[in-house]
């Protein structure tokens, strides 16, 4: 794939990298690919980052016809700038738009495509402790056109934005509040891909909970308000006595990589880790009976983040001690030791981008 090259005459002034917060801050550039029916992708250029043209009509604006993805370029300590599994995200991208009717696209262009604008834009990346590059590639639906159907032309673009912690609370943990009045997807839904319209959903309820002083929402499924899913940006872990439990994949629940990740490490190390339904109620009575030892999220932006409590029906669960347990905090040293080059990369997650 050609890409064209257009630098920015103005670079932005760098922020302070001490001082990052999460997505507010945008680098010099961006990837833009142009898709139309019968001719297929075309037209790849890095352009300096600007707002974008689209008609009042764009069927994006009006039908929702896009999917996204999250994915992260650390700086190692010997210089080296890596991805972490960006397969995954390629292959969960065409997952996504295979279930909304956006155009396939090839996982190699992907990859160059994410690469090559980390290359251009590699001054952005931050060297400070916990911070990186948060990489937004997304498709969307251009095409003017009012009426229901899978449209003729869309865009390929990918955003980049320096970060910090995803969450104030850091690695410390979060509080939880379980939603029990909204749901957010249904097995054969959207739930299972990275769409806006499952994040537009989740809007009231993350509102109530932090009404109520907590961080996050756990949604709950949709048919029987009973069997616990994710949280609103992560998949969720709990150890119950001695198995680590997590929702089953039915088609509800986003797929994360994170989450497959943590899943092969703590296997790796022993531990029984058991996908299936999960009840509240089997969450709670655990809680009461002390066999809730930890419950931790799993997410590209947060890596892996503690949960101190849940509020449950009204009523306030703590987790064990309210603390960060050892096996968050293991997999959390783990994970972001292997993204940032720390430790060896056994099962070859890193994907070094070419500098």
């Amino acid at each position: 794939m050609e890409i064209r090259f257009e630098p920015t005459g103005a670079p932005k002034t760098k922020p302070d990298w001490n001082n990052l917060s999460f997505g507010r801050i945008y680098t010099d550039h961006m990837f833009i690919l142009d898709y139309t029916e019968g001719r297929g992708w075309r037209d790849a250029r890095i352009v300096p980052y600007a707002p974008l043209a689209l008609d009042p009509a764009a069927m994006v604006l009006h039908y929702g016809m896009e999917v996204f993805e999250g994915m992260k370029a650390y700086y190692s300590q010997d210089g080296r700038v890596l991805l972490f599994r960006p397969q995954e995200n390629a292959k969960r991208l065409n997952s996504s738009s295979e279930r909304v009717c956006l155009p396939y696209l090839p996982e190699e262009t992907f990859i160059t495509a994410v690469c090559e604008l980390t290359r251009v834009d590699q001054a952005w990346i931050p060297r400070q402790p916990g911070a990186s590059l948060y990489i937004r590639p997304y498709i969307i639906a251009d095409e003017a056109h009012l009426g229901v159907r899978p449209p003729f032309s869309c865009k390929f673009i990918i955003i980049c934005s320096p970060v910090g912690a995803y969450y104030p609370e850091g690695l410390n943990p979060v509080r939880i509040y379980v939603e029990d009045e909204f749901v957010r997807s249904v097995i054969g839904g959207t739930g299972h891909t990275k769409c806006g319209g499952n994040y537009a959903a989740s809007l009231i309820a993350q509102k109530k909970a932090e009404e109520l002083g907590f961080t996050q929402v756990l949604w709950l499924d949709g048919i029987e308000h009973k069997y616990i899913e994710e949280v609103g940006t992560m998949n969720v872990l709990f150890c119950l006595g001695d198995e680590i439990v997590t929702p089953s994949l039915d088609g509800s629940i986003l797929p994360g990589i994170t989450r497959d990740s943590a899943i092969a490490l703590l296997r790796s190390w022993g531990h029984k880790v058991s996908e299936r339904k999960i009840s509240v109620a089997e969450l709670f009575q655990a809680g009461k009976d002390g066999n809730l030892r930890e419950a931790f999220g799993t997410g590209t932006a947060a890596v892996v983040s503690p949960i101190g409590a849940f509020s449950v029906f009204g009523e306030l669960l703590p987790v064990a001690d309210g603390g960060i347990g050892p096996v968050a905090r293991k997999l959390f040293d783990a994970l972001t030791g292997i993204q940032w080059g720390r430790l060896p990369d056994e099962a070859g997650w890193t994907y070094e981008v070419k500098i």
